[in-house]
């Protein structure tokens, strides 16, 4: 059975809960099933569950929990200085935050970008909202994801700096709340998803390199 940890980051909130149940308790108990109801979310929303993930090095694997919210073709600036393929991954408050390396490789780039808070469903919050972004190259490939915030999620994690070597299925971030994880990958990829596919952060399978 998959055992399931918790991550640190969620310390602060499960203290501040718990402190303020205990004191609700003594004013009007009614009133602290609140903090409680919260404190069990808080638990089930940074759950880090261990993931059996396959390495393969043809295999491009997906670096969230989620469901694909589009998959296009764009012309990518600052990373390949060319034509991508874009898959979006919509991350609800329900899905696992934490956030896996879709290949092996060398971290050799990193960018944030400050920004707004529009739900990260919408179609234009990859280009409007708060971004953290990481690229991960190898000998056969080069990818870039985007760690986009929304209206609930403002607060962005990323354990990686550049010239860190991360394994395929390896944790390299989170995003607190419900948000959007954006994956480029070159134009000649295979894809293996499409639109409305529920996807799992270092399971599934986004695309084949040809």
């Amino acid at each position: 059975m998959s055992k399931l940890p918790l991550r640190k980051e969620s310390l602060p909130y499960l203290i501040f809960l718990s402190l303020l149940a205990g004191i609700l308790y003594y004013v009007l108990p009614v009133i602290a099933l609140i903090p409680i109801i919260l404190l069990i979310f808080i638990l089930y929303f940074f759950r880090d569950p261990e993931r059996p993930t396959e390495f393969c090095e043809n295999h491009i694997l997906s670096p969230a929990d989620g469901t694909v919210m589009e998959i296009s073709e764009i012309y990518d600036e600052e990373f390949f200085n060319g034509k991508a393929i874009k898959i979006s991954i919509f991350l609800s408050i329900f899905n696992v935050h934490v956030n896996r390396s879709p290949i092996s490789g060398e971290v050799i780039f990193t960018g944030y970008r400050p920004g707004k808070y529009l739900p990260a469903f919408k179609s234009h919050a990859s280009e409007l909202n708060e971004r953290n972004t990481i690229g991960i190259e190898n000998k056969r490939i080069k990818v870039l994801v985007h760690q986009i915030t929304g209206i609930v999620a403002r607060r962005i994690v990323c354990w990686s700096k550049k010239g860190d070597f991360l394994k395929q299925g390896e944790r390299f971030g989170l995003i607190k709340f419900g948000s959007c994880t954006e994956i480029l990958v070159p134009s000649d990829v295979e894809i293996k998803v499409k639109k409305g596919d529920i996807v799992r952060g270092g399971i599934t399978i986004l695309g084949v390199i040809k």
